[in-house]
């Protein structure tokens, strides 16, 4: 019997496996703080209530990957502290983040994590580590929908140039 048959948790992480979930892990806890403060800035309330599924997911998404890395014995990356609730009217006009901005934000992150869980997908050798990517993958596709439709309703969404007229050669 091989070292990579049987139970996938039994079976040892290879160092991508590791680098991707210690860089997974440094990544959400960045983007909770981040998320934070884009929640003290936003001003529209179905924005904020994206940016609170947003904060819930990466908290859920750590939670998996500090587990893995514990088991393992790898020591975790530093994480910044939890950004207390402001007030958006304590924030000078000039130094907020506006709610487009917010948003193109959020689906820059939506977009580079979806790439990132699929190249994580793609090199592990555990299934479980493969299917747990794929499961972050299918949740950030569904907040990248819900935002997409968000963006669309409130006139956020600025579309590269659309082409409408195809010459006839």
């Amino acid at each position: 019997m091989g070292i990579l048959t049987g139970n996938p948790k039994d079976e040892p992480l290879h160092y991508g496996e590791v680098f991707n979930i210690w860089s997974s892990l440094a990544a959400g806890y960045s983007m909770i703080a981040g998320y934070q403060t884009f929640y003290n800035h936003a001003g529209d309330h179905d924005l904020k209530k994206i940016i609170e599924d947003f904060v819930q997911f990466a908290r859920e998404e750590v939670k998996q990957l500090e587990k893995i890395l514990k088991l393992n014995g790898v020591g975790l990356p530093p994480a910044p502290p939890e950004r207390p609730e402001a007030r958006i009217e304590n924030i000078p006009p000039g130094a907020r983040f506006n709610d487009p901005e917010i948003s193109a934000a959020l689906s820059v992150d939506v977009a580079a994590g979806l790439v990132a869980c699929s190249q994580a997908m793609g090199m592990t050798t555990r299934e479980d580590i493969g299917m747990m990517y794929g499961q972050f993958h299918t949740a950030k596709a569904q907040l990248g929908a819900k935002l997409l439709r968000l963006n669309k309703s409130k006139g956020w969404l600025i579309p590269p140039p659309l082409h409408l007229h195809h010459p006839l050669h």
